[in-house]
């Protein structure tokens, strides 16, 4: 694999391939968890995805239980929660695992050093852009909210 978009993930709904509509939009992928204190962060996605996505952009989510057990919730919790508090309209992917020996191939992928942004995933809402080729341009620490100038210059660069 050689592209994010080449790697089949399920949707939280259960469609089996979340990522081939994503193919040539600049893409923001996160780790996200209902329970976690940076979940307010879903706004600034939502707003980001809803604001960009006519010049190409879109954010996805990658729900994990991994820290804190903060994503606790079946597929239809994730989803409700995410639409009532947050009217999230970007894509989300079935919960899966960004650390360790089940690590989604896809996460493999993403934190492999010959993508240049190597070492396991911090925590909730770490982020990484993604060109319009599919391949990963920077990564973020959970804390930088989607409102980091720097992030946004990085989206605005990218688009």
């Amino acid at each position: 694999m050689t592209e994010f978009c080449d790697f089949r993930v399920a949707a939280l709904e259960g469609d089996a391939d979340l990522l081939a509509p994503l193919r040539g939009k600049v893409v923001l992928v996160v780790n996200v968890a209902s329970e976690c204190g940076l979940t307010p962060q879903y706004a600034g996605l939502e707003r980001l995805h809803s604001e960009l996505a006519a010049q190409g952009f879109a954010v996805v989510g990658f729900p994990c239980n991994q820290f804190g057990a903060q994503e606790p919730g079946d597929a239809t919790q994730i989803r409700d929660f995410c639409l009532r508090r947050y009217g999230v309209s970007f894509p989300l992917a079935a919960k899966l695992e960004v650390n360790g020996s089940a690590r989604a191939p896809l996460y493999a992928w993403l934190t492999d050093p010959a993508q240049g942004h190597p070492g396991d995933i911090e925590w909730n809402f770490e982020k990484f852009l993604l060109g319009r080729d599919g391949r990963v341009l920077h990564r973020y620490p959970p804390a930088v909210p989607p409102e980091d100038k720097g992030l946004l210059q990085d989206i605005a660069d990218a688009l």
